[in-house]
């Protein structure tokens, strides 16, 4: 666990894997959780790739900025990640708002994107009424009463049971999630569109939806992968919205598929 401050917010991050000869992945996290929900995922690849994951501002161990946020601030501090650990043409691997900070970044540092992984994520999320809702109640109830609703989106119902320590475990995740870090990203998420950023993508793009994802549904994820020129689409079945979490075996297989047929640097 490291930690460095990129545009004055302390951003944690931690570098793990095959080290700097091999290909660089950077992994995005998703709304109200942080860096672990990867961590079924990267044993998986460490043995053949350099694998970077972070807390995003706002969430897990890095500050919280000054919310509210846009998409841009996201992919600034990501920029400043690679940057500082000098990296240049990596992987990109970002999950639901994770995928609308990757698209940023392509937009805004196509220099250091070689390959984006866009998962469970889509060009536009949502309305404007529907997070603006959202950033009402949560700065008003707190995230408590949101869990069952987030939950039920975010994972399968076979996951969602009582004798799953891992299930109880993504909740806490949740629930100690600082409101102003959660609610200053619904309004990023908010007033993100990467439609015209993803009809103009020119890198290797792989987007991967989950089967029932009740957050970002396949035929969301669908359009995304429709709109980037070349893209591949995946769907892993039996998960949710946290594929990661709830298919990591099926969901490290996907990515080493995609990446092996990438052209060498």
């Amino acid at each position: 666990m490291q930690f460095v401050s990129i545009n004055d917010v302390v951003i944690r991050y931690d570098v793990a894997g095959a080290g700097d000869r091999k290909p660089v992945i950077v992994f995005i996290n998703s709304l109200g959780t942080d860096a672990r929900i990867w961590d079924l995922v990267l044993p998986k690849l460490s043995e053949d790739f350099t694998l970077v994951s972070y807390d995003k501002r706002g969430h897990g161990l890095s500050d919280l900025g000054k919310p509210p946020y846009r998409i841009e601030d996201h992919a600034a501090d990501l920029a400043g990640v690679i940057d500082h650990l000098g990296y240049a043409n990596v992987i990109i691997c970002g999950l639901s708002v994770g995928g609308l900070i990757a698209q940023s970044l392509y937009a805004t540092r196509p220099d250091l994107v070689r390959a984006l992984i866009l998962s469970n994520t889509a060009h536009k999320i949502g309305t404007a009424d529907m997070w603006n809702e959202r950033i009402a109640k949560v700065e008003a109830e707190g995230l408590g009463p949101m869990v069952d609703g987030i939950m039920g989106r975010w994972f399968t119902a076979a996951h969602r049971v009582p004798e799953n320590a891992a299930y109880r475990g993504y909740c806490n995740m949740l629930l100690r999630q600082p409101v102003a870090g959660y609610s200053g990203t619904c309004a990023a998420i908010r007033d993100a569109d990467f439609t015209e950023v993803a009809k103009n993508i020119a890198v290797p793009t792989l987007c991967i939806a989950g089967a029932e994802d009740g957050s970002t549904p396949p035929e969301l994820v669908r359009s995304l992968a429709d709109l980037v020129p070349g893209s591949r689409y995946h769907v892993i079945e039996n998960a949710a919205h946290i594929p990661c979490v709830e298919a990591p075996a099926a969901y490290a297989a996907v990515i080493r598929e995609f990446l092996a047929q990438l052209p060498g640097e």
